[in-house]
């Protein structure tokens, strides 16, 4: 099983209420919730140092499958089994691939947007919240396609719907969290709901899961995507 602290490798807590806590690499302070049991805390920024590469991976993909995008930046080195990271990953595979299916969209800005929307969702919303951040990433993949804003119709109500599609999915199966399998149902909802939608046909994979021996909380056969579903 893998360690969770990146300072230590111990195992991490959550707190009832937000305590102030200074990160171990760049000390700056901040209230957050997350620690390791030995008391270290690193910054989301820090967490998620090198993100900035999805956007040329992104741009330089030509797969119509946002599962294929997800798992190239999953295999980045800044990518870690769980973390704030994956608030942007999902609704940046879900963008690249949409346009590689014939999605009208101006692909390096609207990455731009994804970054900057889905850094501002801390980790540990799934818990939190109660609206996991891979799911908020599927509205903001859907609102950025259609132009959303406070003030419109359509597009308002559109992003709200495909979050709750993918938190309806993120619900059913329960916790505890799982980044990787709480990425595959945002990103899977999001293909159907586009398709039902728009007509955009994105690729729609079978997953089977290859990360379960990296997760200390997997699990197993009740995941959609355990391997042992799949036999």
């Amino acid at each position: 099983m893998k360690d969770e602290c990146l300072i230590c490798k111990a195992p991490l807590e959550y707190l009832e209420y937000d305590e102030l806590m200074e990160c171990e690499i760049c000390h700056k302070k901040e209230n957050s919730k997350t620690r390791c049991v030995n008391g270290h805390y690193v910054c989301s920024e820090c967490h998620t140092a090198g993100m900035d590469a999805i956007i040329g991976l992104c741009l330089a993909e030509t797969s119509k499958d946002p599962i294929a995008v997800l798992e190239k930046m999953m295999a980045l080195p800044f990518c870690h089994m769980h973390g704030p990271e994956h608030h942007v990953m999902v609704g940046a595979a879900l963008l690249t691939a949409y346009k590689n299916a014939g999605g009208e969209i101006d692909l390096s800005p609207a990455l731009t947007e994804m970054m900057n929307r889905g850094k501002s969702v801390p980790g540990g919303a799934c818990g939190f919240w109660g609206a996991c951040g891979a799911g908020i990433s599927s509205g903001m993949f859907l609102s950025i396609l259609s132009k959303s804003t406070p003030l419109t119709a359509e597009p308002f109500a559109l992003s709200h719907k495909m979050t709750a599609r993918s938190l309806a999915a993120i619900g059913a199966v329960g916790g505890p969290r799982c980044c990787k399998r709480d990425s595959f149902l945002s990103v899977l909802s999001a293909v159907d709901f586009v398709r039902e939608r728009f007509g955009i046909e994105m690729e729609r994979p079978e997953v089977i899961c290859t990360y379960s021996a990296q997760n200390n909380q997997c699990i197993g056969k009740r995941c959609p995507f355990s391997k042992a579903n799949h036999m």
